[in-house]
């Protein structure tokens, strides 16, 4: 059963079975050239709200040690925004600090529910930053307790490594997030490279 904060925006129910700490472990399996990269990770990371219409992410890897006496080793963090995706409007603060004005556009069930799209999920936008100067903008939609991603765009920096596309999908199973990671990088086309099993622990 999953509680819902008394303030959480209408409009992020549709996300609601995201929000806590989750944390476990998964795979990298990813294939460059004829070389094939294999190793178990960590990760922590954390869906909240803060009364806006959206969610904050954040995400911690660490690569566990190849041995009993070694330390596990930083691996990768990244952040970014989970939204219902929906044209802004006056209600919605922004751009930058411009406040809002007037009441929300979707601040019942009923609002949200004129939201939801031909196959009866709702449309998303997920904008993701990683440290190493790549951006991604993810679009695809939430339905019931499953999430389909696929970037529309990715920003690179000039220093940044040759990253092109990415899918994600997210599913709670048996109340575990699991979640499998696709990318196109490192001039390989889309193909498998990570997933991972998490528990709710916060």
């Amino acid at each position: 059963m999953i509680d819902l904060p008394v303030d959480l925006p209408a409009e992020l129910v549709p996300l609601s079975w995201l929000l806590g700490v989750w944390e476990g472990s998964g795979v990298i399996d990813y294939t460059v050239g004829d070389e094939k990269i294999t190793h178990e990770f960590g990760q922590r990371l954390s869906f909240s709200h803060d009364g806006l219409p959206h969610l904050n992410y954040t995400s911690y890897t660490w690569l566990f040690p190849d041995d009993a006496d070694g330390e596990p080793r930083a691996l990768a963090t990244e952040t970014g925004y989970w939204r219902i995706a929906r044209e802004l409007g006056e209600p919605d603060p922004g751009p930058a600090l411009l406040p809002g004005v007037g009441e929300p556009r979707y601040g019942t069930a009923d609002d949200v529910e004129a939201l939801r799209n031909a196959s009866g999920g709702f449309d998303l936008e997920v904008s993701l930053v990683h440290p190493g100067g790549v951006s991604e903008l993810y679009l695809g939609q939430v339905k019931g307790p499953r999430i389909d991603l696929a970037t529309d765009a990715v920003m690179r920096g000039a220093g940044a490594k040759e990253y092109a596309a990415a899918t994600r999908l997210y599913g709670l199973v048996e109340e575990h997030l699991l979640w499998a990671w696709d990318i196109a990088a490192l001039g390989q086309d889309l193909r498998t490279h990570a997933s991972a099993r998490l528990a709710k622990v916060d």
